[in-house]
């Protein structure tokens, strides 16, 4: 299979190309840079000039398609959620009738459970999400009736020394000799090992199930102190309890996600696709793993 992926300079979308191509698929890669070229070239994918900006770049790329993969984001850049739209009309547009198109979400798109399970047929809405454009995302891939759409709602990834959280609490850890939790951070975090995770792709493409969602989580769940301590540990640093006043002053309003718990039922995905997560835990990963030798 001819298969598109944006994003695959980056953590997930790297992974994910990888494991395609170990799996003999023909991957073209959407590069924006020299940097990024080199990059999914060394993954063996071929490298097609241009960025999510790049509209023409896109469509004809679909055009010459089996399939898309979707995993190019930035959460920090305040125009993204235009950005992908546009992205997204030109990918599933220039896509033949009948290619599958694969999109990357999160759990994040969920509203805050306090601790409930939610699998995917919770209702979720842009008005309760905190990645809003995200959920509209989905609508959009779902929406186009000639492809087979797939959404894959991933939790907290983590593997390989990457994860943009894990790698700020890092940060936090070695430079101010703390790494914070909000309150008494018995909040549980689903989570899942980026190598579980390509494998998940790859299965939704070989075994493609049209309009359908699936959540992406191992069965292990995590206290977000858990995750502070073990980075605590790994830095030499201290776990640190914030109220949630410290918490904003400090790291800004952003922080409200880190109180947030609702873990994913992912048994969709172990149902539809004979998805087995074999990764090791977070917690472990954090130290022994990867980090611990990163």
């Amino acid at each position: 299979m001819r298969i598109l992926i944006t994003g695959a300079s980056g953590y997930v979308g790297g992974v994910v190309a990888g494991r395609l191509v170990g799996a003999g698929h023909e991957v073209v890669a959407l590069a924006r840079s020299d940097r990024a070229r080199e990059r999914v070239e060394g993954l063996g994918a071929k490298a097609v000039p241009g960025s999510l900006r790049d509209l023409d770049a896109l469509r004809g790329a679909a055009a010459a398609a089996d399939a898309v993969v979707h995993t190019a984001v930035d959460y920090a850049d305040p125009e993204m959620g235009d950005i992908e739209r546009e992205a997204l009309a030109a990918l599933l547009g220039g896509l033949n009738d009948g290619g599958a198109f694969v999109y990357t979400s999160t759990g994040l798109v969920y509203p805050d459970r306090k601790g409930a399970t939610v699998d995917e047929d919770h209702p979720v809405a842009p008005e309760t999400s905190p990645q809003p454009y995200k959920v509209l995302g989905e609508r959009q891939v779902l929406a186009a009736g000639h492809v087979a759409g797939t959404v894959i709602r991933a939790a907290l990834v983590y593997g390989r020394g990457g994860s943009g959280l894990l790698q700020g609490l890092i940060a936090a850890g070695r430079q101010n000799g703390m790494v914070p939790y909000i309150g008494d951070g018995a909040n549980e975090w689903s989570s899942v090992h980026v190598d579980d995770l390509a494998a998940l792709y790859v299965a939704a493409l070989e075994r493609r199930e049209p309009g359908v969602v699936v959540n992406a989580a191992s069965a292990k769940r995590t206290p977000i102190r858990g995750i502070a301590e073990a980075v605590a540990g790994l830095t030499g640093a201290r776990a640190v309890s914030l109220t949630p006043e410290q918490a904003v002053a400090a790291m800004g309003p952003a922080v409200g996600v880190l109180t947030r718990s609702s873990p994913m039922d992912a048994s969709r995905a172990r149902r539809l696709y004979g998805w087995n997560p074999a990764g090791p835990g977070l917690i472990e990963e954090l130290t022994t793993g990867s980090y611990a030798r990163s």
